[in-house]
C-alpha cells in the first residue's frame, strides 16, 4: 500500500469520527473533487454511521428477566444437586468396593493368579468408567451444538 493510500485511510477515518482540522479538512475535500469513488464511499459510510447511531436496543421486557433468573436458580440448584450426588455415589462405590477387595483377598478358596486378576478388571473398570466421565465432561463445556433443539 502506498502512502497515499494510507494518508486517504486516515483522513476518511478523521472524517467519519468529525475529528479533522482544517488543514486536514481541506486535503480531504480536494481528495474527495478528484475521486469520485472515495467521495461516493464516503457519503455511504456516512448514511450508515447515521442509521446506526440513530438505532436503539429493545429492553427486555419482565417475562424475559422472569425466566432468565428461575434459570439461573434452576440450573444453581441442579447443579448442586449432580455435586451432592456425585459424591455420594463416590464414596458409596468406593466403600463397595473397597468391601469387595476386602472379602475377596480374605477368602482362601480361591487362588491367588484369580484374586488378582479380579481386582485388575475392577480396577481397570474403574479407569475406564472415570476416563469415559471425564471425557464426557470436557466435551460437554465445549460443545458448541449443546443449546441446538434437535
Amino acid at each position: 500500500m502506498n502512502v497515499m493510500k494510507e494518508r486517504e485511510i486516515y483522513l476518511f477515518e478523521l472524517a467519519l469520527e468529525g475529528e479533522l482540522n482544517s488543514e486536514e479538512q481541506n486535503e480531504f475535500n480536494q481528495l474527495l473533487e478528484t475521486n469520485p469513488q472515495l467521495k461516493f464511499e464516503y457519503d455511504e459510510q456516512k448514511k450508515i454511521k447515521g442509521v446506526l447511531m440513530n438505532m436503539s436496543l429493545k429492553n427486555p421486557g419482565k417475562e424475559f428477566w422472569d425466566g432468565y433468573w428461575l434459570s439461573i436458580y434452576n440450573r444453581i440448584e441442579r447443579g448442586i444437586a449432580w455435586i451432592l450426588i456425585s459424591i455420594s455415589a463416590i464414596i458409596i462405590a468406593g466403600y463397595g468396593i473397597f468391601e469387595a477387595i476386602t472379602n475377596l483377598l480374605a477368602d482362601t478358596n480361591i487362588p491367588g493368579f484369580m484374586k488378582i486378576s479380579i481386582i485388575v478388571f475392577v480396577i481397570g473398570l474403574a479407569i475406564l468408567i472415570f476416563s469415559l466421565i471425564r471425557e464426557k465432561l470436557a466435551t460437554r463445556k465445549k460443545d458448541k451444538y449443546r443449546e441446538i433443539q434437535r
